[in-house]
């Protein structure tokens, strides 16, 4: 059984954040702040509730300001750094940061949205599995521009749209993913990679990779728009 403790978190802060400019312009967009908090520390905070303790955050533009905030934390949550000098995708940070992955089974999360799934359970799913991968799937919002996915009767994923419309399929990437580490051999180094576009694809065609659905609404914070519901979604949840 997969403990949280000894998993590796992931953490994928690296972006641009060019559509939230407009309100958010001195920091990188994990570091939004929501309700007198930065958006990133919600996350951490929630996910090491379950348990798991070390951190391995992945940061490009204005990553100085990530690295500067968690240097000063005074816990006993364990945070590393992985640094982009230029921009490597999101299957480029992973592969950027597997020089300090410790754990042969490690959670990736995007560092700009949130859903409240049950983490233990997703662990325990992607070990029945035996797959190189697992995605948790939330309903999909008519709000939300993410990737759609098709599954088969068993579970495992045979296609992945990345923010397209998605017709008739009711869920969506919800951005929190379990790998094993075999999926390094599919990433190249130091390449400007897509996890979503690129990896996910061999993944597929290797049928290793299986969806987990979850019910709690997907929040991201990656418009204006959509960064004032955030606001107002954790404000009275607190």
């Amino acid at each position: 059984m997969l403990t949280p403790g000894k998993i590796d978190v992931v953490l994928l802060c690296g972006g641009f954040g060019t559509r939230l400019k407009t309100v958010v312009h001195d920091r990188p967009k994990p570091m939004a702040e929501i309700n007198d908090r930065p958006f990133l520390d919600i996350l951490i905070d929630y996910v090491s509730d379950y348990g798991f303790k070390r951190f391995i955050l992945c940061t490009g533009h204005k990553g100085d300001v990530i690295r500067k905030y968690y240097e000063a934390k005074n816990t006993q949550k364990i945070f590393l750094f992985s640094e982009e000098k230029e921009p490597l995708g999101t299957g480029g940070a992973i592969k950027n940061a597997e020089p300090l992955i410790q754990s042969n089974v490690f959670m990736v999360m995007n560092g700009d949205s949130f859903c409240n799934l049950d983490l233990c359970n997703f662990l325990n799913y992607h070990d029945s599995t035996k797959a190189y991968a697992s995605i948790a799937l939330a309903k999909k919002e008519k709000s939300l521009d993410c990737g759609v996915v098709r599954m088969d009767d068993h579970g495992r994923i045979t296609a992945f749209h990345e923010k397209v419309e998605a017709g008739d399929m009711s869920y969506v990437n919800a951005g929190v993913y379990l790998f094993n580490k075999e999926v390094f051999s599919l990433l190249p180094s130091h390449k400007n990679f897509s996890l979503e576009l690129n990896l996910f694809s061999a993944l597929i065609q290797k049928k290793a990779v299986y969806g987990f659905f979850t019910h709690p609404q997907l929040i991201d914070i990656g418009t204006p728009e959509r960064y004032e519901l955030a606001k107002k979604i954790f404000k009275s949840a607190t």
